[in-house]
């Protein structure tokens, strides 16, 4: 890349050859005010300063303003000079100055820039200087024209020199609005003849779109409430296409104070509007798409926060493609890439076209804007169309591919929440509307919501909980259904919560197995219970009282298990025949490998093995004869069905038969039987009947704190 030096250092690349150029071209345009040396050495200096701003890190085209605003102010003013200094800029300034720079879009973006500002620093500079020096003469002719004609006849000479050589447009017009004189670059600009001009009224020039703000800003003018206005506005041109300008209106006064006439000075800016509009459509565009971007759509959706009253209703469907990371993975980026803008064109047909906003939010994610619903049936509808546009088989290349995809829904009025909120609900319904599988759509549910906080409230609190010693042992009683007495116990957790209370484990175990937290958790459980049990054991050594514990899934799979259970037994000093695990038996149904022989390693120990809920899973008899368990706790749907006689009889006898079946099982495979759920009398002695062993329920007494089961024990020994 060629290297710049900067003014007064040494001369680097063709700057020098260039400026020659160019001082050339500036003096057979026209008369020069320097010698020709003079002339190169200050082109030279601009070239170079041309050239240091286009390698400029970060870039910006100032410099090239400044060098515009440099050539009026050397009076380098000819029209063709500005002409000749654009184009070539653009066409061989590079080649000249900068032979070895990368010619890439990136270099031609800031070549056109630098174009621009050169002719908007030219343009300025010499508006600002015939602006000045028309106010100057005018005010001159006016104060001196009973003393000085000649002079007036000089400035009058002077002005029109300058009027009719500006290479901006200038424009004087009565108070009426009637044009009286142009120059030739407003003539050009607009395409009419400056005699055209002159028979023209300055309101019919004016765009439809600011015509009504024009004209009151213009009358406030011709009243004398302004003496001068800056706007951007656009005109037409004779042949109906349409110039925008940067205007400037002067009022120019009578002697004593009243409106005499107005000037006014146009640039145009045209191409510098164009520019911007291009800039801004990428900034707020999606580049694959061509969908309003994630920017556009939180700008037009905070728009309507702002602009709407608080009962107007706002929907939203957030959308996402079920699946097409799998898309990517199996058939690469470039086809995905393909397939979201066939997504896209669909979407936009079949929601855009019915006055609705769509934008990509960023990979596979559309967001639609539904502003005119008046319930959430229109959103639901407009939902249901975007899953029906994208459920249809898309050919992409070789390739036909089947698309779904799931959308979550919110509607309410827009005094109820705010964007940030909204956008919220719906990512949070998108969740919903996903887990419960493809091609579906979920409706905000703020109940369902304030469940989720909730629950997850609960997930980020369990770790401390346990660091903390929030967790404690309820204990219920395991009963002979023979004898009546207190045989075992079974532990069970609660979550004594600082703010929520007492939190049963149905709220808190599922979500500890999901987040790996349940194996710390039965790891505390089945330590205290043993401390606890062991406690019973020294106060009351008649009772044999057996405790029971849980073992979830993942704790039988942990390889640990049994070293964890040994560790327990012996800190606590009970003997393993006083300590029973129970296993689901969803867990311990077809359970081989490692967690098999943890099992008949647990059995080592001497520690009693239970199967929970029997029943209720795939029961595989023939293995579960060769499991090393002493105990089946039969599931307590089977125990609830056994009714006292009544409607429902019919159904409590075939669970009664079911139960009496299970019993035999069991006891032919030499294993002992507990009855859980047992909450009636009828219950216990249909249960006694039926030579089930032990029961477990309500009608036996409900989970308690260790020492309601110590009082309980001092009761039964006395």
């Amino acid at each position: 890349m060629a290297a710049v030096r900067k003014p007064g250092g040494r001369d680097v690349g063709g700057a020098q050859g260039y400026a020659a150029e160019w001082a050339r071209a500036v003096r057979r345009l026209g008369f020069v005010p320097l010698s020709a040396g003079e002339t190169e050495r200050l082109l030279h200096l601009h070239s170079v300063r041309l050239a240091a701003a286009l390698l400029a890190e970060p870039f910006t085209a100032g410099p090239a303003d400044e060098v515009g605003r440099a050539l009026v102010e050397a009076h380098l003013t000819e029209p063709g000079v500005l002409d000749w200094s654009v184009r070539a800029l653009g066409e061989r300034f590079l080649d000249r100055v900068l032979p070895d720079h990368p010619r890439t879009a990136r270099t031609a973006e800031r070549v056109a820039a630098l174009q621009g500002a050169l002719a908007a620093g030219f343009a300025r500079a010499l508006r600002d200087r015939t602006f000045t020096q028309q106010e100057r003469i005018a005010r001159s002719a006016w104060q001196a024209r009973d003393e000085v004609e000649q002079a007036l006849r000089d400035s009058e000479a002077r002005f029109r020199a300058v009027f009719a050589g500006a290479a901006i447009g200038i424009g004087i017009a009565g108070v009426d609005g009637h044009v009286l004189d142009v120059n030739q670059a407003f003539s050009d600009m607009l395409g009419y003849s400056i005699e055209e001009l002159r028979q023209i009224n300055v309101a019919s020039l004016f765009h439809p779109d600011d015509a009504v703000g024009m004209w009151e800003l213009y009358q406030e003018l011709i009243e004398g409430k302004h003496d001068s206005a800056r706007v951007e506005k656009r005109y037409y041109r004779k042949d109906g296409s349409v110039v925008w300008t940067d205007l400037a209106v002067s009022l120019v006064r009578y002697d004593d104070g009243r409106p005499r006439f107005t000037v006014a000075m146009i640039e145009d800016i045209t191409q510098r509007y164009e520019l911007q509009q291009r800039l801004r459509f990428q900034a707020l565009h999606d580049p694959l798409t061509g969908l309003p971007n994630r920017t556009l759509f939180f700008e037009t959706l905070n728009l309507l926060f702002e602009t709407a009253g608080p009962e107007r209703r706002v929907g939203v469907c957030f959308l996402d493609l079920d699946g097409f990371k799998a898309v990517n993975d199996s058939l690469g980026h470039d086809l995905g890439d393909r397939l979201l803008v066939a997504i896209a064109d669909r979407l936009a047909d079949c929601v855009a076209a019915r006055g609705h906003l769509v934008a990509r939010m960023g990979g596979d994610e559309f967001v639609i804007l539904v502003e005119d619903g008046e319930e959430i049936d229109d959103v639901v509808g407009v939902a249901e169309a975007a899953l029906a546009a994208v459920s249809a088989p898309v050919r992409v290349g070789d390739h036909q591919l089947a698309v779904s995809a799931s959308v979550g829904i919110v509607e309410c009025p827009v005094g109820t929440t705010d964007a940030s909120e909204l956008m919220k609900a719906a990512d949070t319904t998108l969740y919903w509307a996903k887990a419960e599988g493809r091609g579906r759509w979920a409706v905000w549910d703020p109940e369902r919501s304030a469940q989720d906080i909730a629950r997850s409230a609960l997930v980020a609190g369990l770790p401390a909980a346990l660091e903390r010693g929030e967790f404690v042992l309820h204990y219920q009683p395991i009963v002979s259904l023979l004898e009546g007495s207190m045989l075992a116990v079974e532990a069970l957790v609660r979550w004594q919560h600082p703010e929520l209370g007492l939190v049963g484990p149905d709220r808190f175990i599922g979500l500890a197995e999901e987040t790996g937290l349940i194996v710390r958790l039965g790891e505390w459980v089945l330590r205290q219970a043993c401390r606890d049990a062991d406690a019973w054991r020294r106060e009351f050594p008649d009772a044999r009282l057996v405790v029971s514990v849980n073992l979830a899934a993942r704790q039988v799979e942990d390889p640990a298990i049994v070293d964890t259970v040994a560790d327990a037994l012996a800190r606590s000093g009970l003997p393993a025949e006083l300590l029973q695990l129970e296993l689901t038996e969803s867990a311990v149904m077809g359970t081989a490998g490692e967690p098999l022989r943890s099992l008949y390693q647990l059995a080592g120990l001497g520690v009693r093995l239970a199967i929970d809920d029997f029943g209720t899973g795939y029961s595989n008899l023939a293995y579960l004869r060769r499991l090393p368990i002493q105990c089946l706790k039969l599931a307590g749907p089977f125990v609830e069905g056994i009714r006292e006689d009544g409607p429902e009889a019919a159904t409590g006898h075939r669970d009664e038969r079911i139960v009496d079946a299970l019993v035999r099982l069991a006891h032919a495979l030499e294993l002992w039987v507990t009855a859980e759920a047992v909450e009636t009398e009828v219950q216990a002695e249909r249960l006694r009947a039926l030579r089930c062993d032990t029961g477990q329920g309500r009608w036996f007494g409900p989970p308690v704190p260790a020492g309601e089961i110590t009082a309980r024990l001092r009761g039964a020994a006395t």
